[in-house]
């Protein structure tokens, strides 16, 4: 459905392409300033994000995304906007509902041209269903250390912090979060977290828990 979405906005029927689509396509999208800011969502979205849509209008699209994703996906966005007709995919994003619960998903951006100018198209495909996530690996075994790391990189902190919290070394933190990295196959620390949330590793909620199991 994106690949016929991404091709479908370059032509010139653009506007009553992504109209039918925002109302009838079943998906959720979001129509986003140039400034990332939400101008209009459609019931999909805002039900998903346990909303009503006016209550997300003018909001920070940054605002429903959790903090280990905010760099990247503005990152993202920020290039588009130098890159006209280009679209970016991220399979594994972790959003933030209303009620602090969270649920991961692929989010699609894209540009859009308008009456008012340039904007920027948000899709969002949900992935599992956040009251049912799927069991961590039974292979993936974390120490107490490494279980408290990745709690606290889920909620944004940082390695100074981290290491004053659990009286290490920053030289220490980098370690532990280099081990976490390997063991779940990932490059950086916002994957990382997206990651646990995916396979169940981390209990859907806030504050972030890893599963005691």
């Amino acid at each position: 459905m994106t690949e016929v979405l991404g091709s479908a906005v370059g032509r010139g029927s653009q506007q009553e392409i992504l109209r039918s689509l925002f109302e009838r396509s079943g998906m959720c999208m979001a129509k986003l300033d140039i400034g990332f800011r939400l101008v209009e969502v459609n019931t999909e979205f805002s039900e998903r994000f346990g909303c009503r849509p006016a209550e997300l209008g003018g909001r920070s699209f940054g605002d429903l995304l959790h903090a280990d994703a905010r760099t990247l996906v503005s990152r993202q966005f920020s290039r588009l906007l130098t890159d006209q007709g280009a679209r970016f995919t991220e399979p594994t994003i972790v959003f933030r509902q209303k009620d602090s619960t969270v649920f991961s998903g692929e989010l699609t951006g894209f540009t859009v041209s308008g009456d008012s100018g340039d904007g920027l198209m948000a899709l969002v495909c949900p992935g599992g269903s956040r009251q049912d996530p799927p069991p961590a690996p039974h292979r993936l075994v974390l120490t107490d250390i490494e279980a408290r790391i990745l709690e606290g990189v889920a909620v944004g902190m940082s390695t100074v912090n981290l290491a004053s919290t659990l009286y290490l070394s920053r030289g220490g933190i980098g370690y532990h979060v280099d081990t976490l990295m390997r063991k779940l196959k990932v490059k950086n620390r916002p994957a990382a977290v997206s990651k646990a949330y995916a396979i169940g590793l981390i209990r859907p909620g806030w504050p972030p828990r890893v599963h005691t199991d």
